[in-house]
């Protein structure tokens, strides 16, 4: 269709502004990478901006061998790719019987799942909860509090009422069970709506720091975000730089945007990855209340 002087012209001027305005996100991302390889003498005297100055990866060595980002790196990575897996599984488990209509009670569980949307114990309660569960101090404190969510769980419920009842008919005339319906027939037609909640729940668990903060001591057990909050905040890290104290200081900015471009690789690569089904999922599994 052929656009008028109007529209071209409306046009150009979107993608003008959106262009700008993606460089003015970038830009923050693209001057930390910069520093990040810069020399402490470029930071020091305000040189850096865009490009690096003095090029040199003696910041990314040194993180790397930081036993104690390397030992964080780890628990994000071990928490994120398991409190995914849960969050997944407990959801279909719990959002699948919720969508068949035959299920006697199921508004009176989605009326209490909603409840808690709104209205939430506080963070004291469920400190004395999880303290009471015994998860104190212990790697479970980051997975079993925030097991289910239940908007997610609402999300994969209208998906899966978007399956035809056909399907689950004829499997049930197969002699299928109820768990093979929802693991054969209605999971693997619902992949769009799955990555967008595992897209949430991991991006959660990667970014998240909090619950460690309130629920663990144990320095073996810190994720990368608390690694990354002590060392931006407070400046303290295990990583002894063999220079007078005015490099030391002023390496220790080159660290700092080290560590917070390796934190955040992981995310840049695996969101293109289940980007193509994020929009879709939420837009199918908000169709229908």
């Amino acid at each position: 269709m052929k656009l008028s002087q109007g529209e071209r012209l409306f046009t150009w001027i979107n993608y003008t502004l959106l262009s700008v305005f993606g460089l003015l996100a970038l830009a923050p991302f693209i001057h930390i990478l910069a520093q990040s390889f810069s020399s402490y003498r470029a930071i020091m005297s305000g040189e850096v901006g865009l490009w690096p100055v003095d090029f040199t990866n003696y910041a990314y060595k040194e993180v790397f061998g930081d036993s104690s980002f390397i030992r964080s790196f780890v628990v994000s990575v071990e928490r994120t790719a398991l409190g995914t897996a849960v969050n997944v599984v407990l959801t279909c488990l719990l959002a699948y019987p919720l969508s068949r209509a035959y299920i006697r009670g199921r508004n009176a569980i989605i009326f209490m799942m909603v409840f808690t949307m709104i209205f939430s114990g506080g963070m004291i309660p469920t400190y004395l909860l999880v303290k009471a569960a015994g998860l104190l101090n212990s790697f479970w404190a980051y997975i079993i509090p925030g097991a289910l969510s239940a908007f997610n769980v609402i999300i994969m419920k209208n998906f899966f009422q978007s399956v035809p009842l056909e399907l689950e008919e004829s499997a049930k005339m197969d002699g299928c069970s109820n768990l093979g319906i929802m693991f054969r027939i209605f999971v693997p037609l619902s992949m769009p709506a799955i990555a967008t909640i595992a897209l949430f729940h991991g991006v959660s668990h990667w970014n998240s720091f909090f619950d460690a903060v309130l629920y663990v001591n144990d320095k073996s057990l810190m994720p990368l975000q608390v690694y990354l909050r002590n060392l931006i905040q407070f400046n303290t890290t295990d990583i002894h730089l063999n220079d007078s104290l005015e490099q030391q200081l002023l390496a220790l900015e080159s660290i700092k945007g080290a560590t917070i471009i390796v934190s955040t690789v992981p995310m840049l690569i695996v969101y293109p990855w289940l980007q193509k089904y994020f929009v879709k999922g939420i837009m199918m599994g908000s169709v229908k209340g």
